[in-house]
């Protein structure tokens, strides 16, 4: 179902690269597509048997990908207050602009689709306005997944489940974005960009 796991244990403090998955924690939220980030990040953790452990405002874990040392982490702050968990992250990790990766959904990509881009607004995506606002930059890599164009009410869509028809799309996309986000830290943004775009 995932990708062959290679084991990997650090303790380290800082790292090479960041992935931040952003999402909503909590049950009530598990695989809505607002959590797509997360659901991303934890197939990166199961494909290399990793543990999350719990730390002010995030849940991180670290990693090997090609002899780099990458921290996966998933914010708990909730979507509209991601940018605290990134300040803390910046602060007690010792992460910066140039190292980060975020993931997350996004409505104005069909379902299925992603986007890797190193720059860009927060469009209509509350967790990416809070990370620019606290980072008073928008110069950071993002790779976007898309969940597709809610018919009505944004909020419903973006905090509903996939549909049985929409569900094995949706998965195949995560997949992909993890298979991404390898490729970033093993031959860097161009070679994923020139792959997965």
């Amino acid at each position: 179902m995932f990708f062959q796991k290679k084991k990997a244990k650090l303790n380290v403090k800082s790292a090479d690269y960041y992935i931040i998955g952003l999402g909503n924690k909590g049950k009530k939220y598990e695989h809505t597509r607002h959590n797509a980030g997360f659901d991303v990040v934890n197939i990166l953790a199961q494909t290399y048997n990793a543990k999350f452990v719990s730390q002010g405002n995030i849940l991180y874990s670290h990693i090997r990908i090609n002899g780099k040392n990458v921290m996966l982490v998933l914010p708990q702050t909730y979507m509209n207050r991601s940018g605290e968990a990134l300040d803390f992250l910046f602060k007690k990790f010792g992460a910066n602009i140039n190292n980060i990766i975020v993931i997350y959904d996004d409505v104005d990509l069909e379902l299925g689709k992603i986007r890797i881009k190193e720059r860009g607004s927060a469009g209509t995506h509350n967790g990416m306005r809070s990370i620019i606002y606290a980072l008073g930059n928008d110069e950071f890599l993002r790779i976007r997944v898309g969940i597709g164009k809610p018919e009505d009410d944004i909020i419903e869509h973006v905090l509903s489940e996939y549909s049985d028809s929409e569900m094995k799309i949706a998965f195949d996309a995560y997949m992909l974005v993890a298979k991404a986000t390898e490729t970033i830290v093993e031959e860097g943004v161009s070679a994923a960009q020139m792959k997965f775009n």
